[in-house]
C-alpha cells in the first residue's frame, strides 16, 4: 500500500512538474509574442517614418506648383527691391547734377568776375593746351576764330556732354 501511495504521489509531482513547465513555456512564449509585436510596432514605425519621408521628399521635389509660385513671389520681392533702389539712384543722380551745375555755374562765374590775364576757366585752358600742342588740327578744340573783344579771353564752343541716365538740367530754377 505504501507504494501505491507514493505512485499517486509521483503522479501529483509529475503533474506538478509538468504544470509548472506548462506555465513556464507559455510565459517564455508570451514574452516572446510580445517582444516580436514590439519588434513589429518598432519596424513598423520605422517604415511610417520613412514613408513620411519619401512622401515629403516627393511632394518638396514634385510639387511644381508651389514651387512656382515661392519663385514668382520672391521674383516680385526682388523686382519691387530693384525699383526701389533704381528710384533712389535716379533721385541721387538728379541731385548730385543739380549740385555739380550749381557748383560749375558758382566757379565760372566767380572765376570770370575775378580772372586775371593768366587765369582762365578749366575747360578754356584745356583747349588752350590742346591747341598749343597741335595747333596744325584745326578739329581737336572747338574754338571760335577770334577772341571776344574787350576780354581777351577766347570764346569757348561747350562740347555736348551725355549723362548715363539721361540729358541733365540745362537750366537751374
Amino acid at each position: 500500500m505504501a507504494q501505491q501511495r507514493a505512485l499517486p504521489q509521483s503522479k501529483e509531482t509529475l503533474l506538478q512538474s509538468y504544470n509548472k513547465r506548462l506555465k513556464d513555456d507559455i510565459k517564455s512564449i508570451m514574452d516572446n509574442f510580445t517582444e516580436i509585436i514590439k519588434t513589429a510596432k518598432v519596424r513598423a514605425g520605422e517604415s511610417l517614418m520613412k514613408l513620411v519621408s519619401d512622401l515629403k521628399q516627393f511632394l518638396i521635389l514634385n510639387d511644381f506648383p508651389s514651387v512656382n509660385e515661392a519663385i514668382d513671389q520672391r521674383n516680385q520681392q526682388l523686382r519691387a527691391l530693384q525699383e526701389e533702389c533704381d528710384r533712389k539712384l535716379i533721385t541721387l543722380r538728379d541731385e548730385v547734377s543739380i549740385d555739380l551745375y550749381e557748383l560749375e555755374e558758382e566757379y565760372y562765374s566767380s572765376s570770370s568776375s575775378l580772372c586775371e590775364a593768366n587765369d582762365l576757366p578749366l575747360c578754356e585752358a584745356y583747349w588752350r593746351l590742346d591747341l598749343d600742342t597741335d595747333s596744325a588740327d584745326c578739329l581737336s578744340a572747338p574754338l571760335l576764330a577770334s577772341p571776344e573783344p574787350g576780354t581777351g579771353s577766347l570764346q569757348v564752343a561747350a562740347p555736348a556732354h551725355s549723362h548715363a541716365g539721361g540729358s541733365g538740367p540745362t537750366e537751374h530754377t
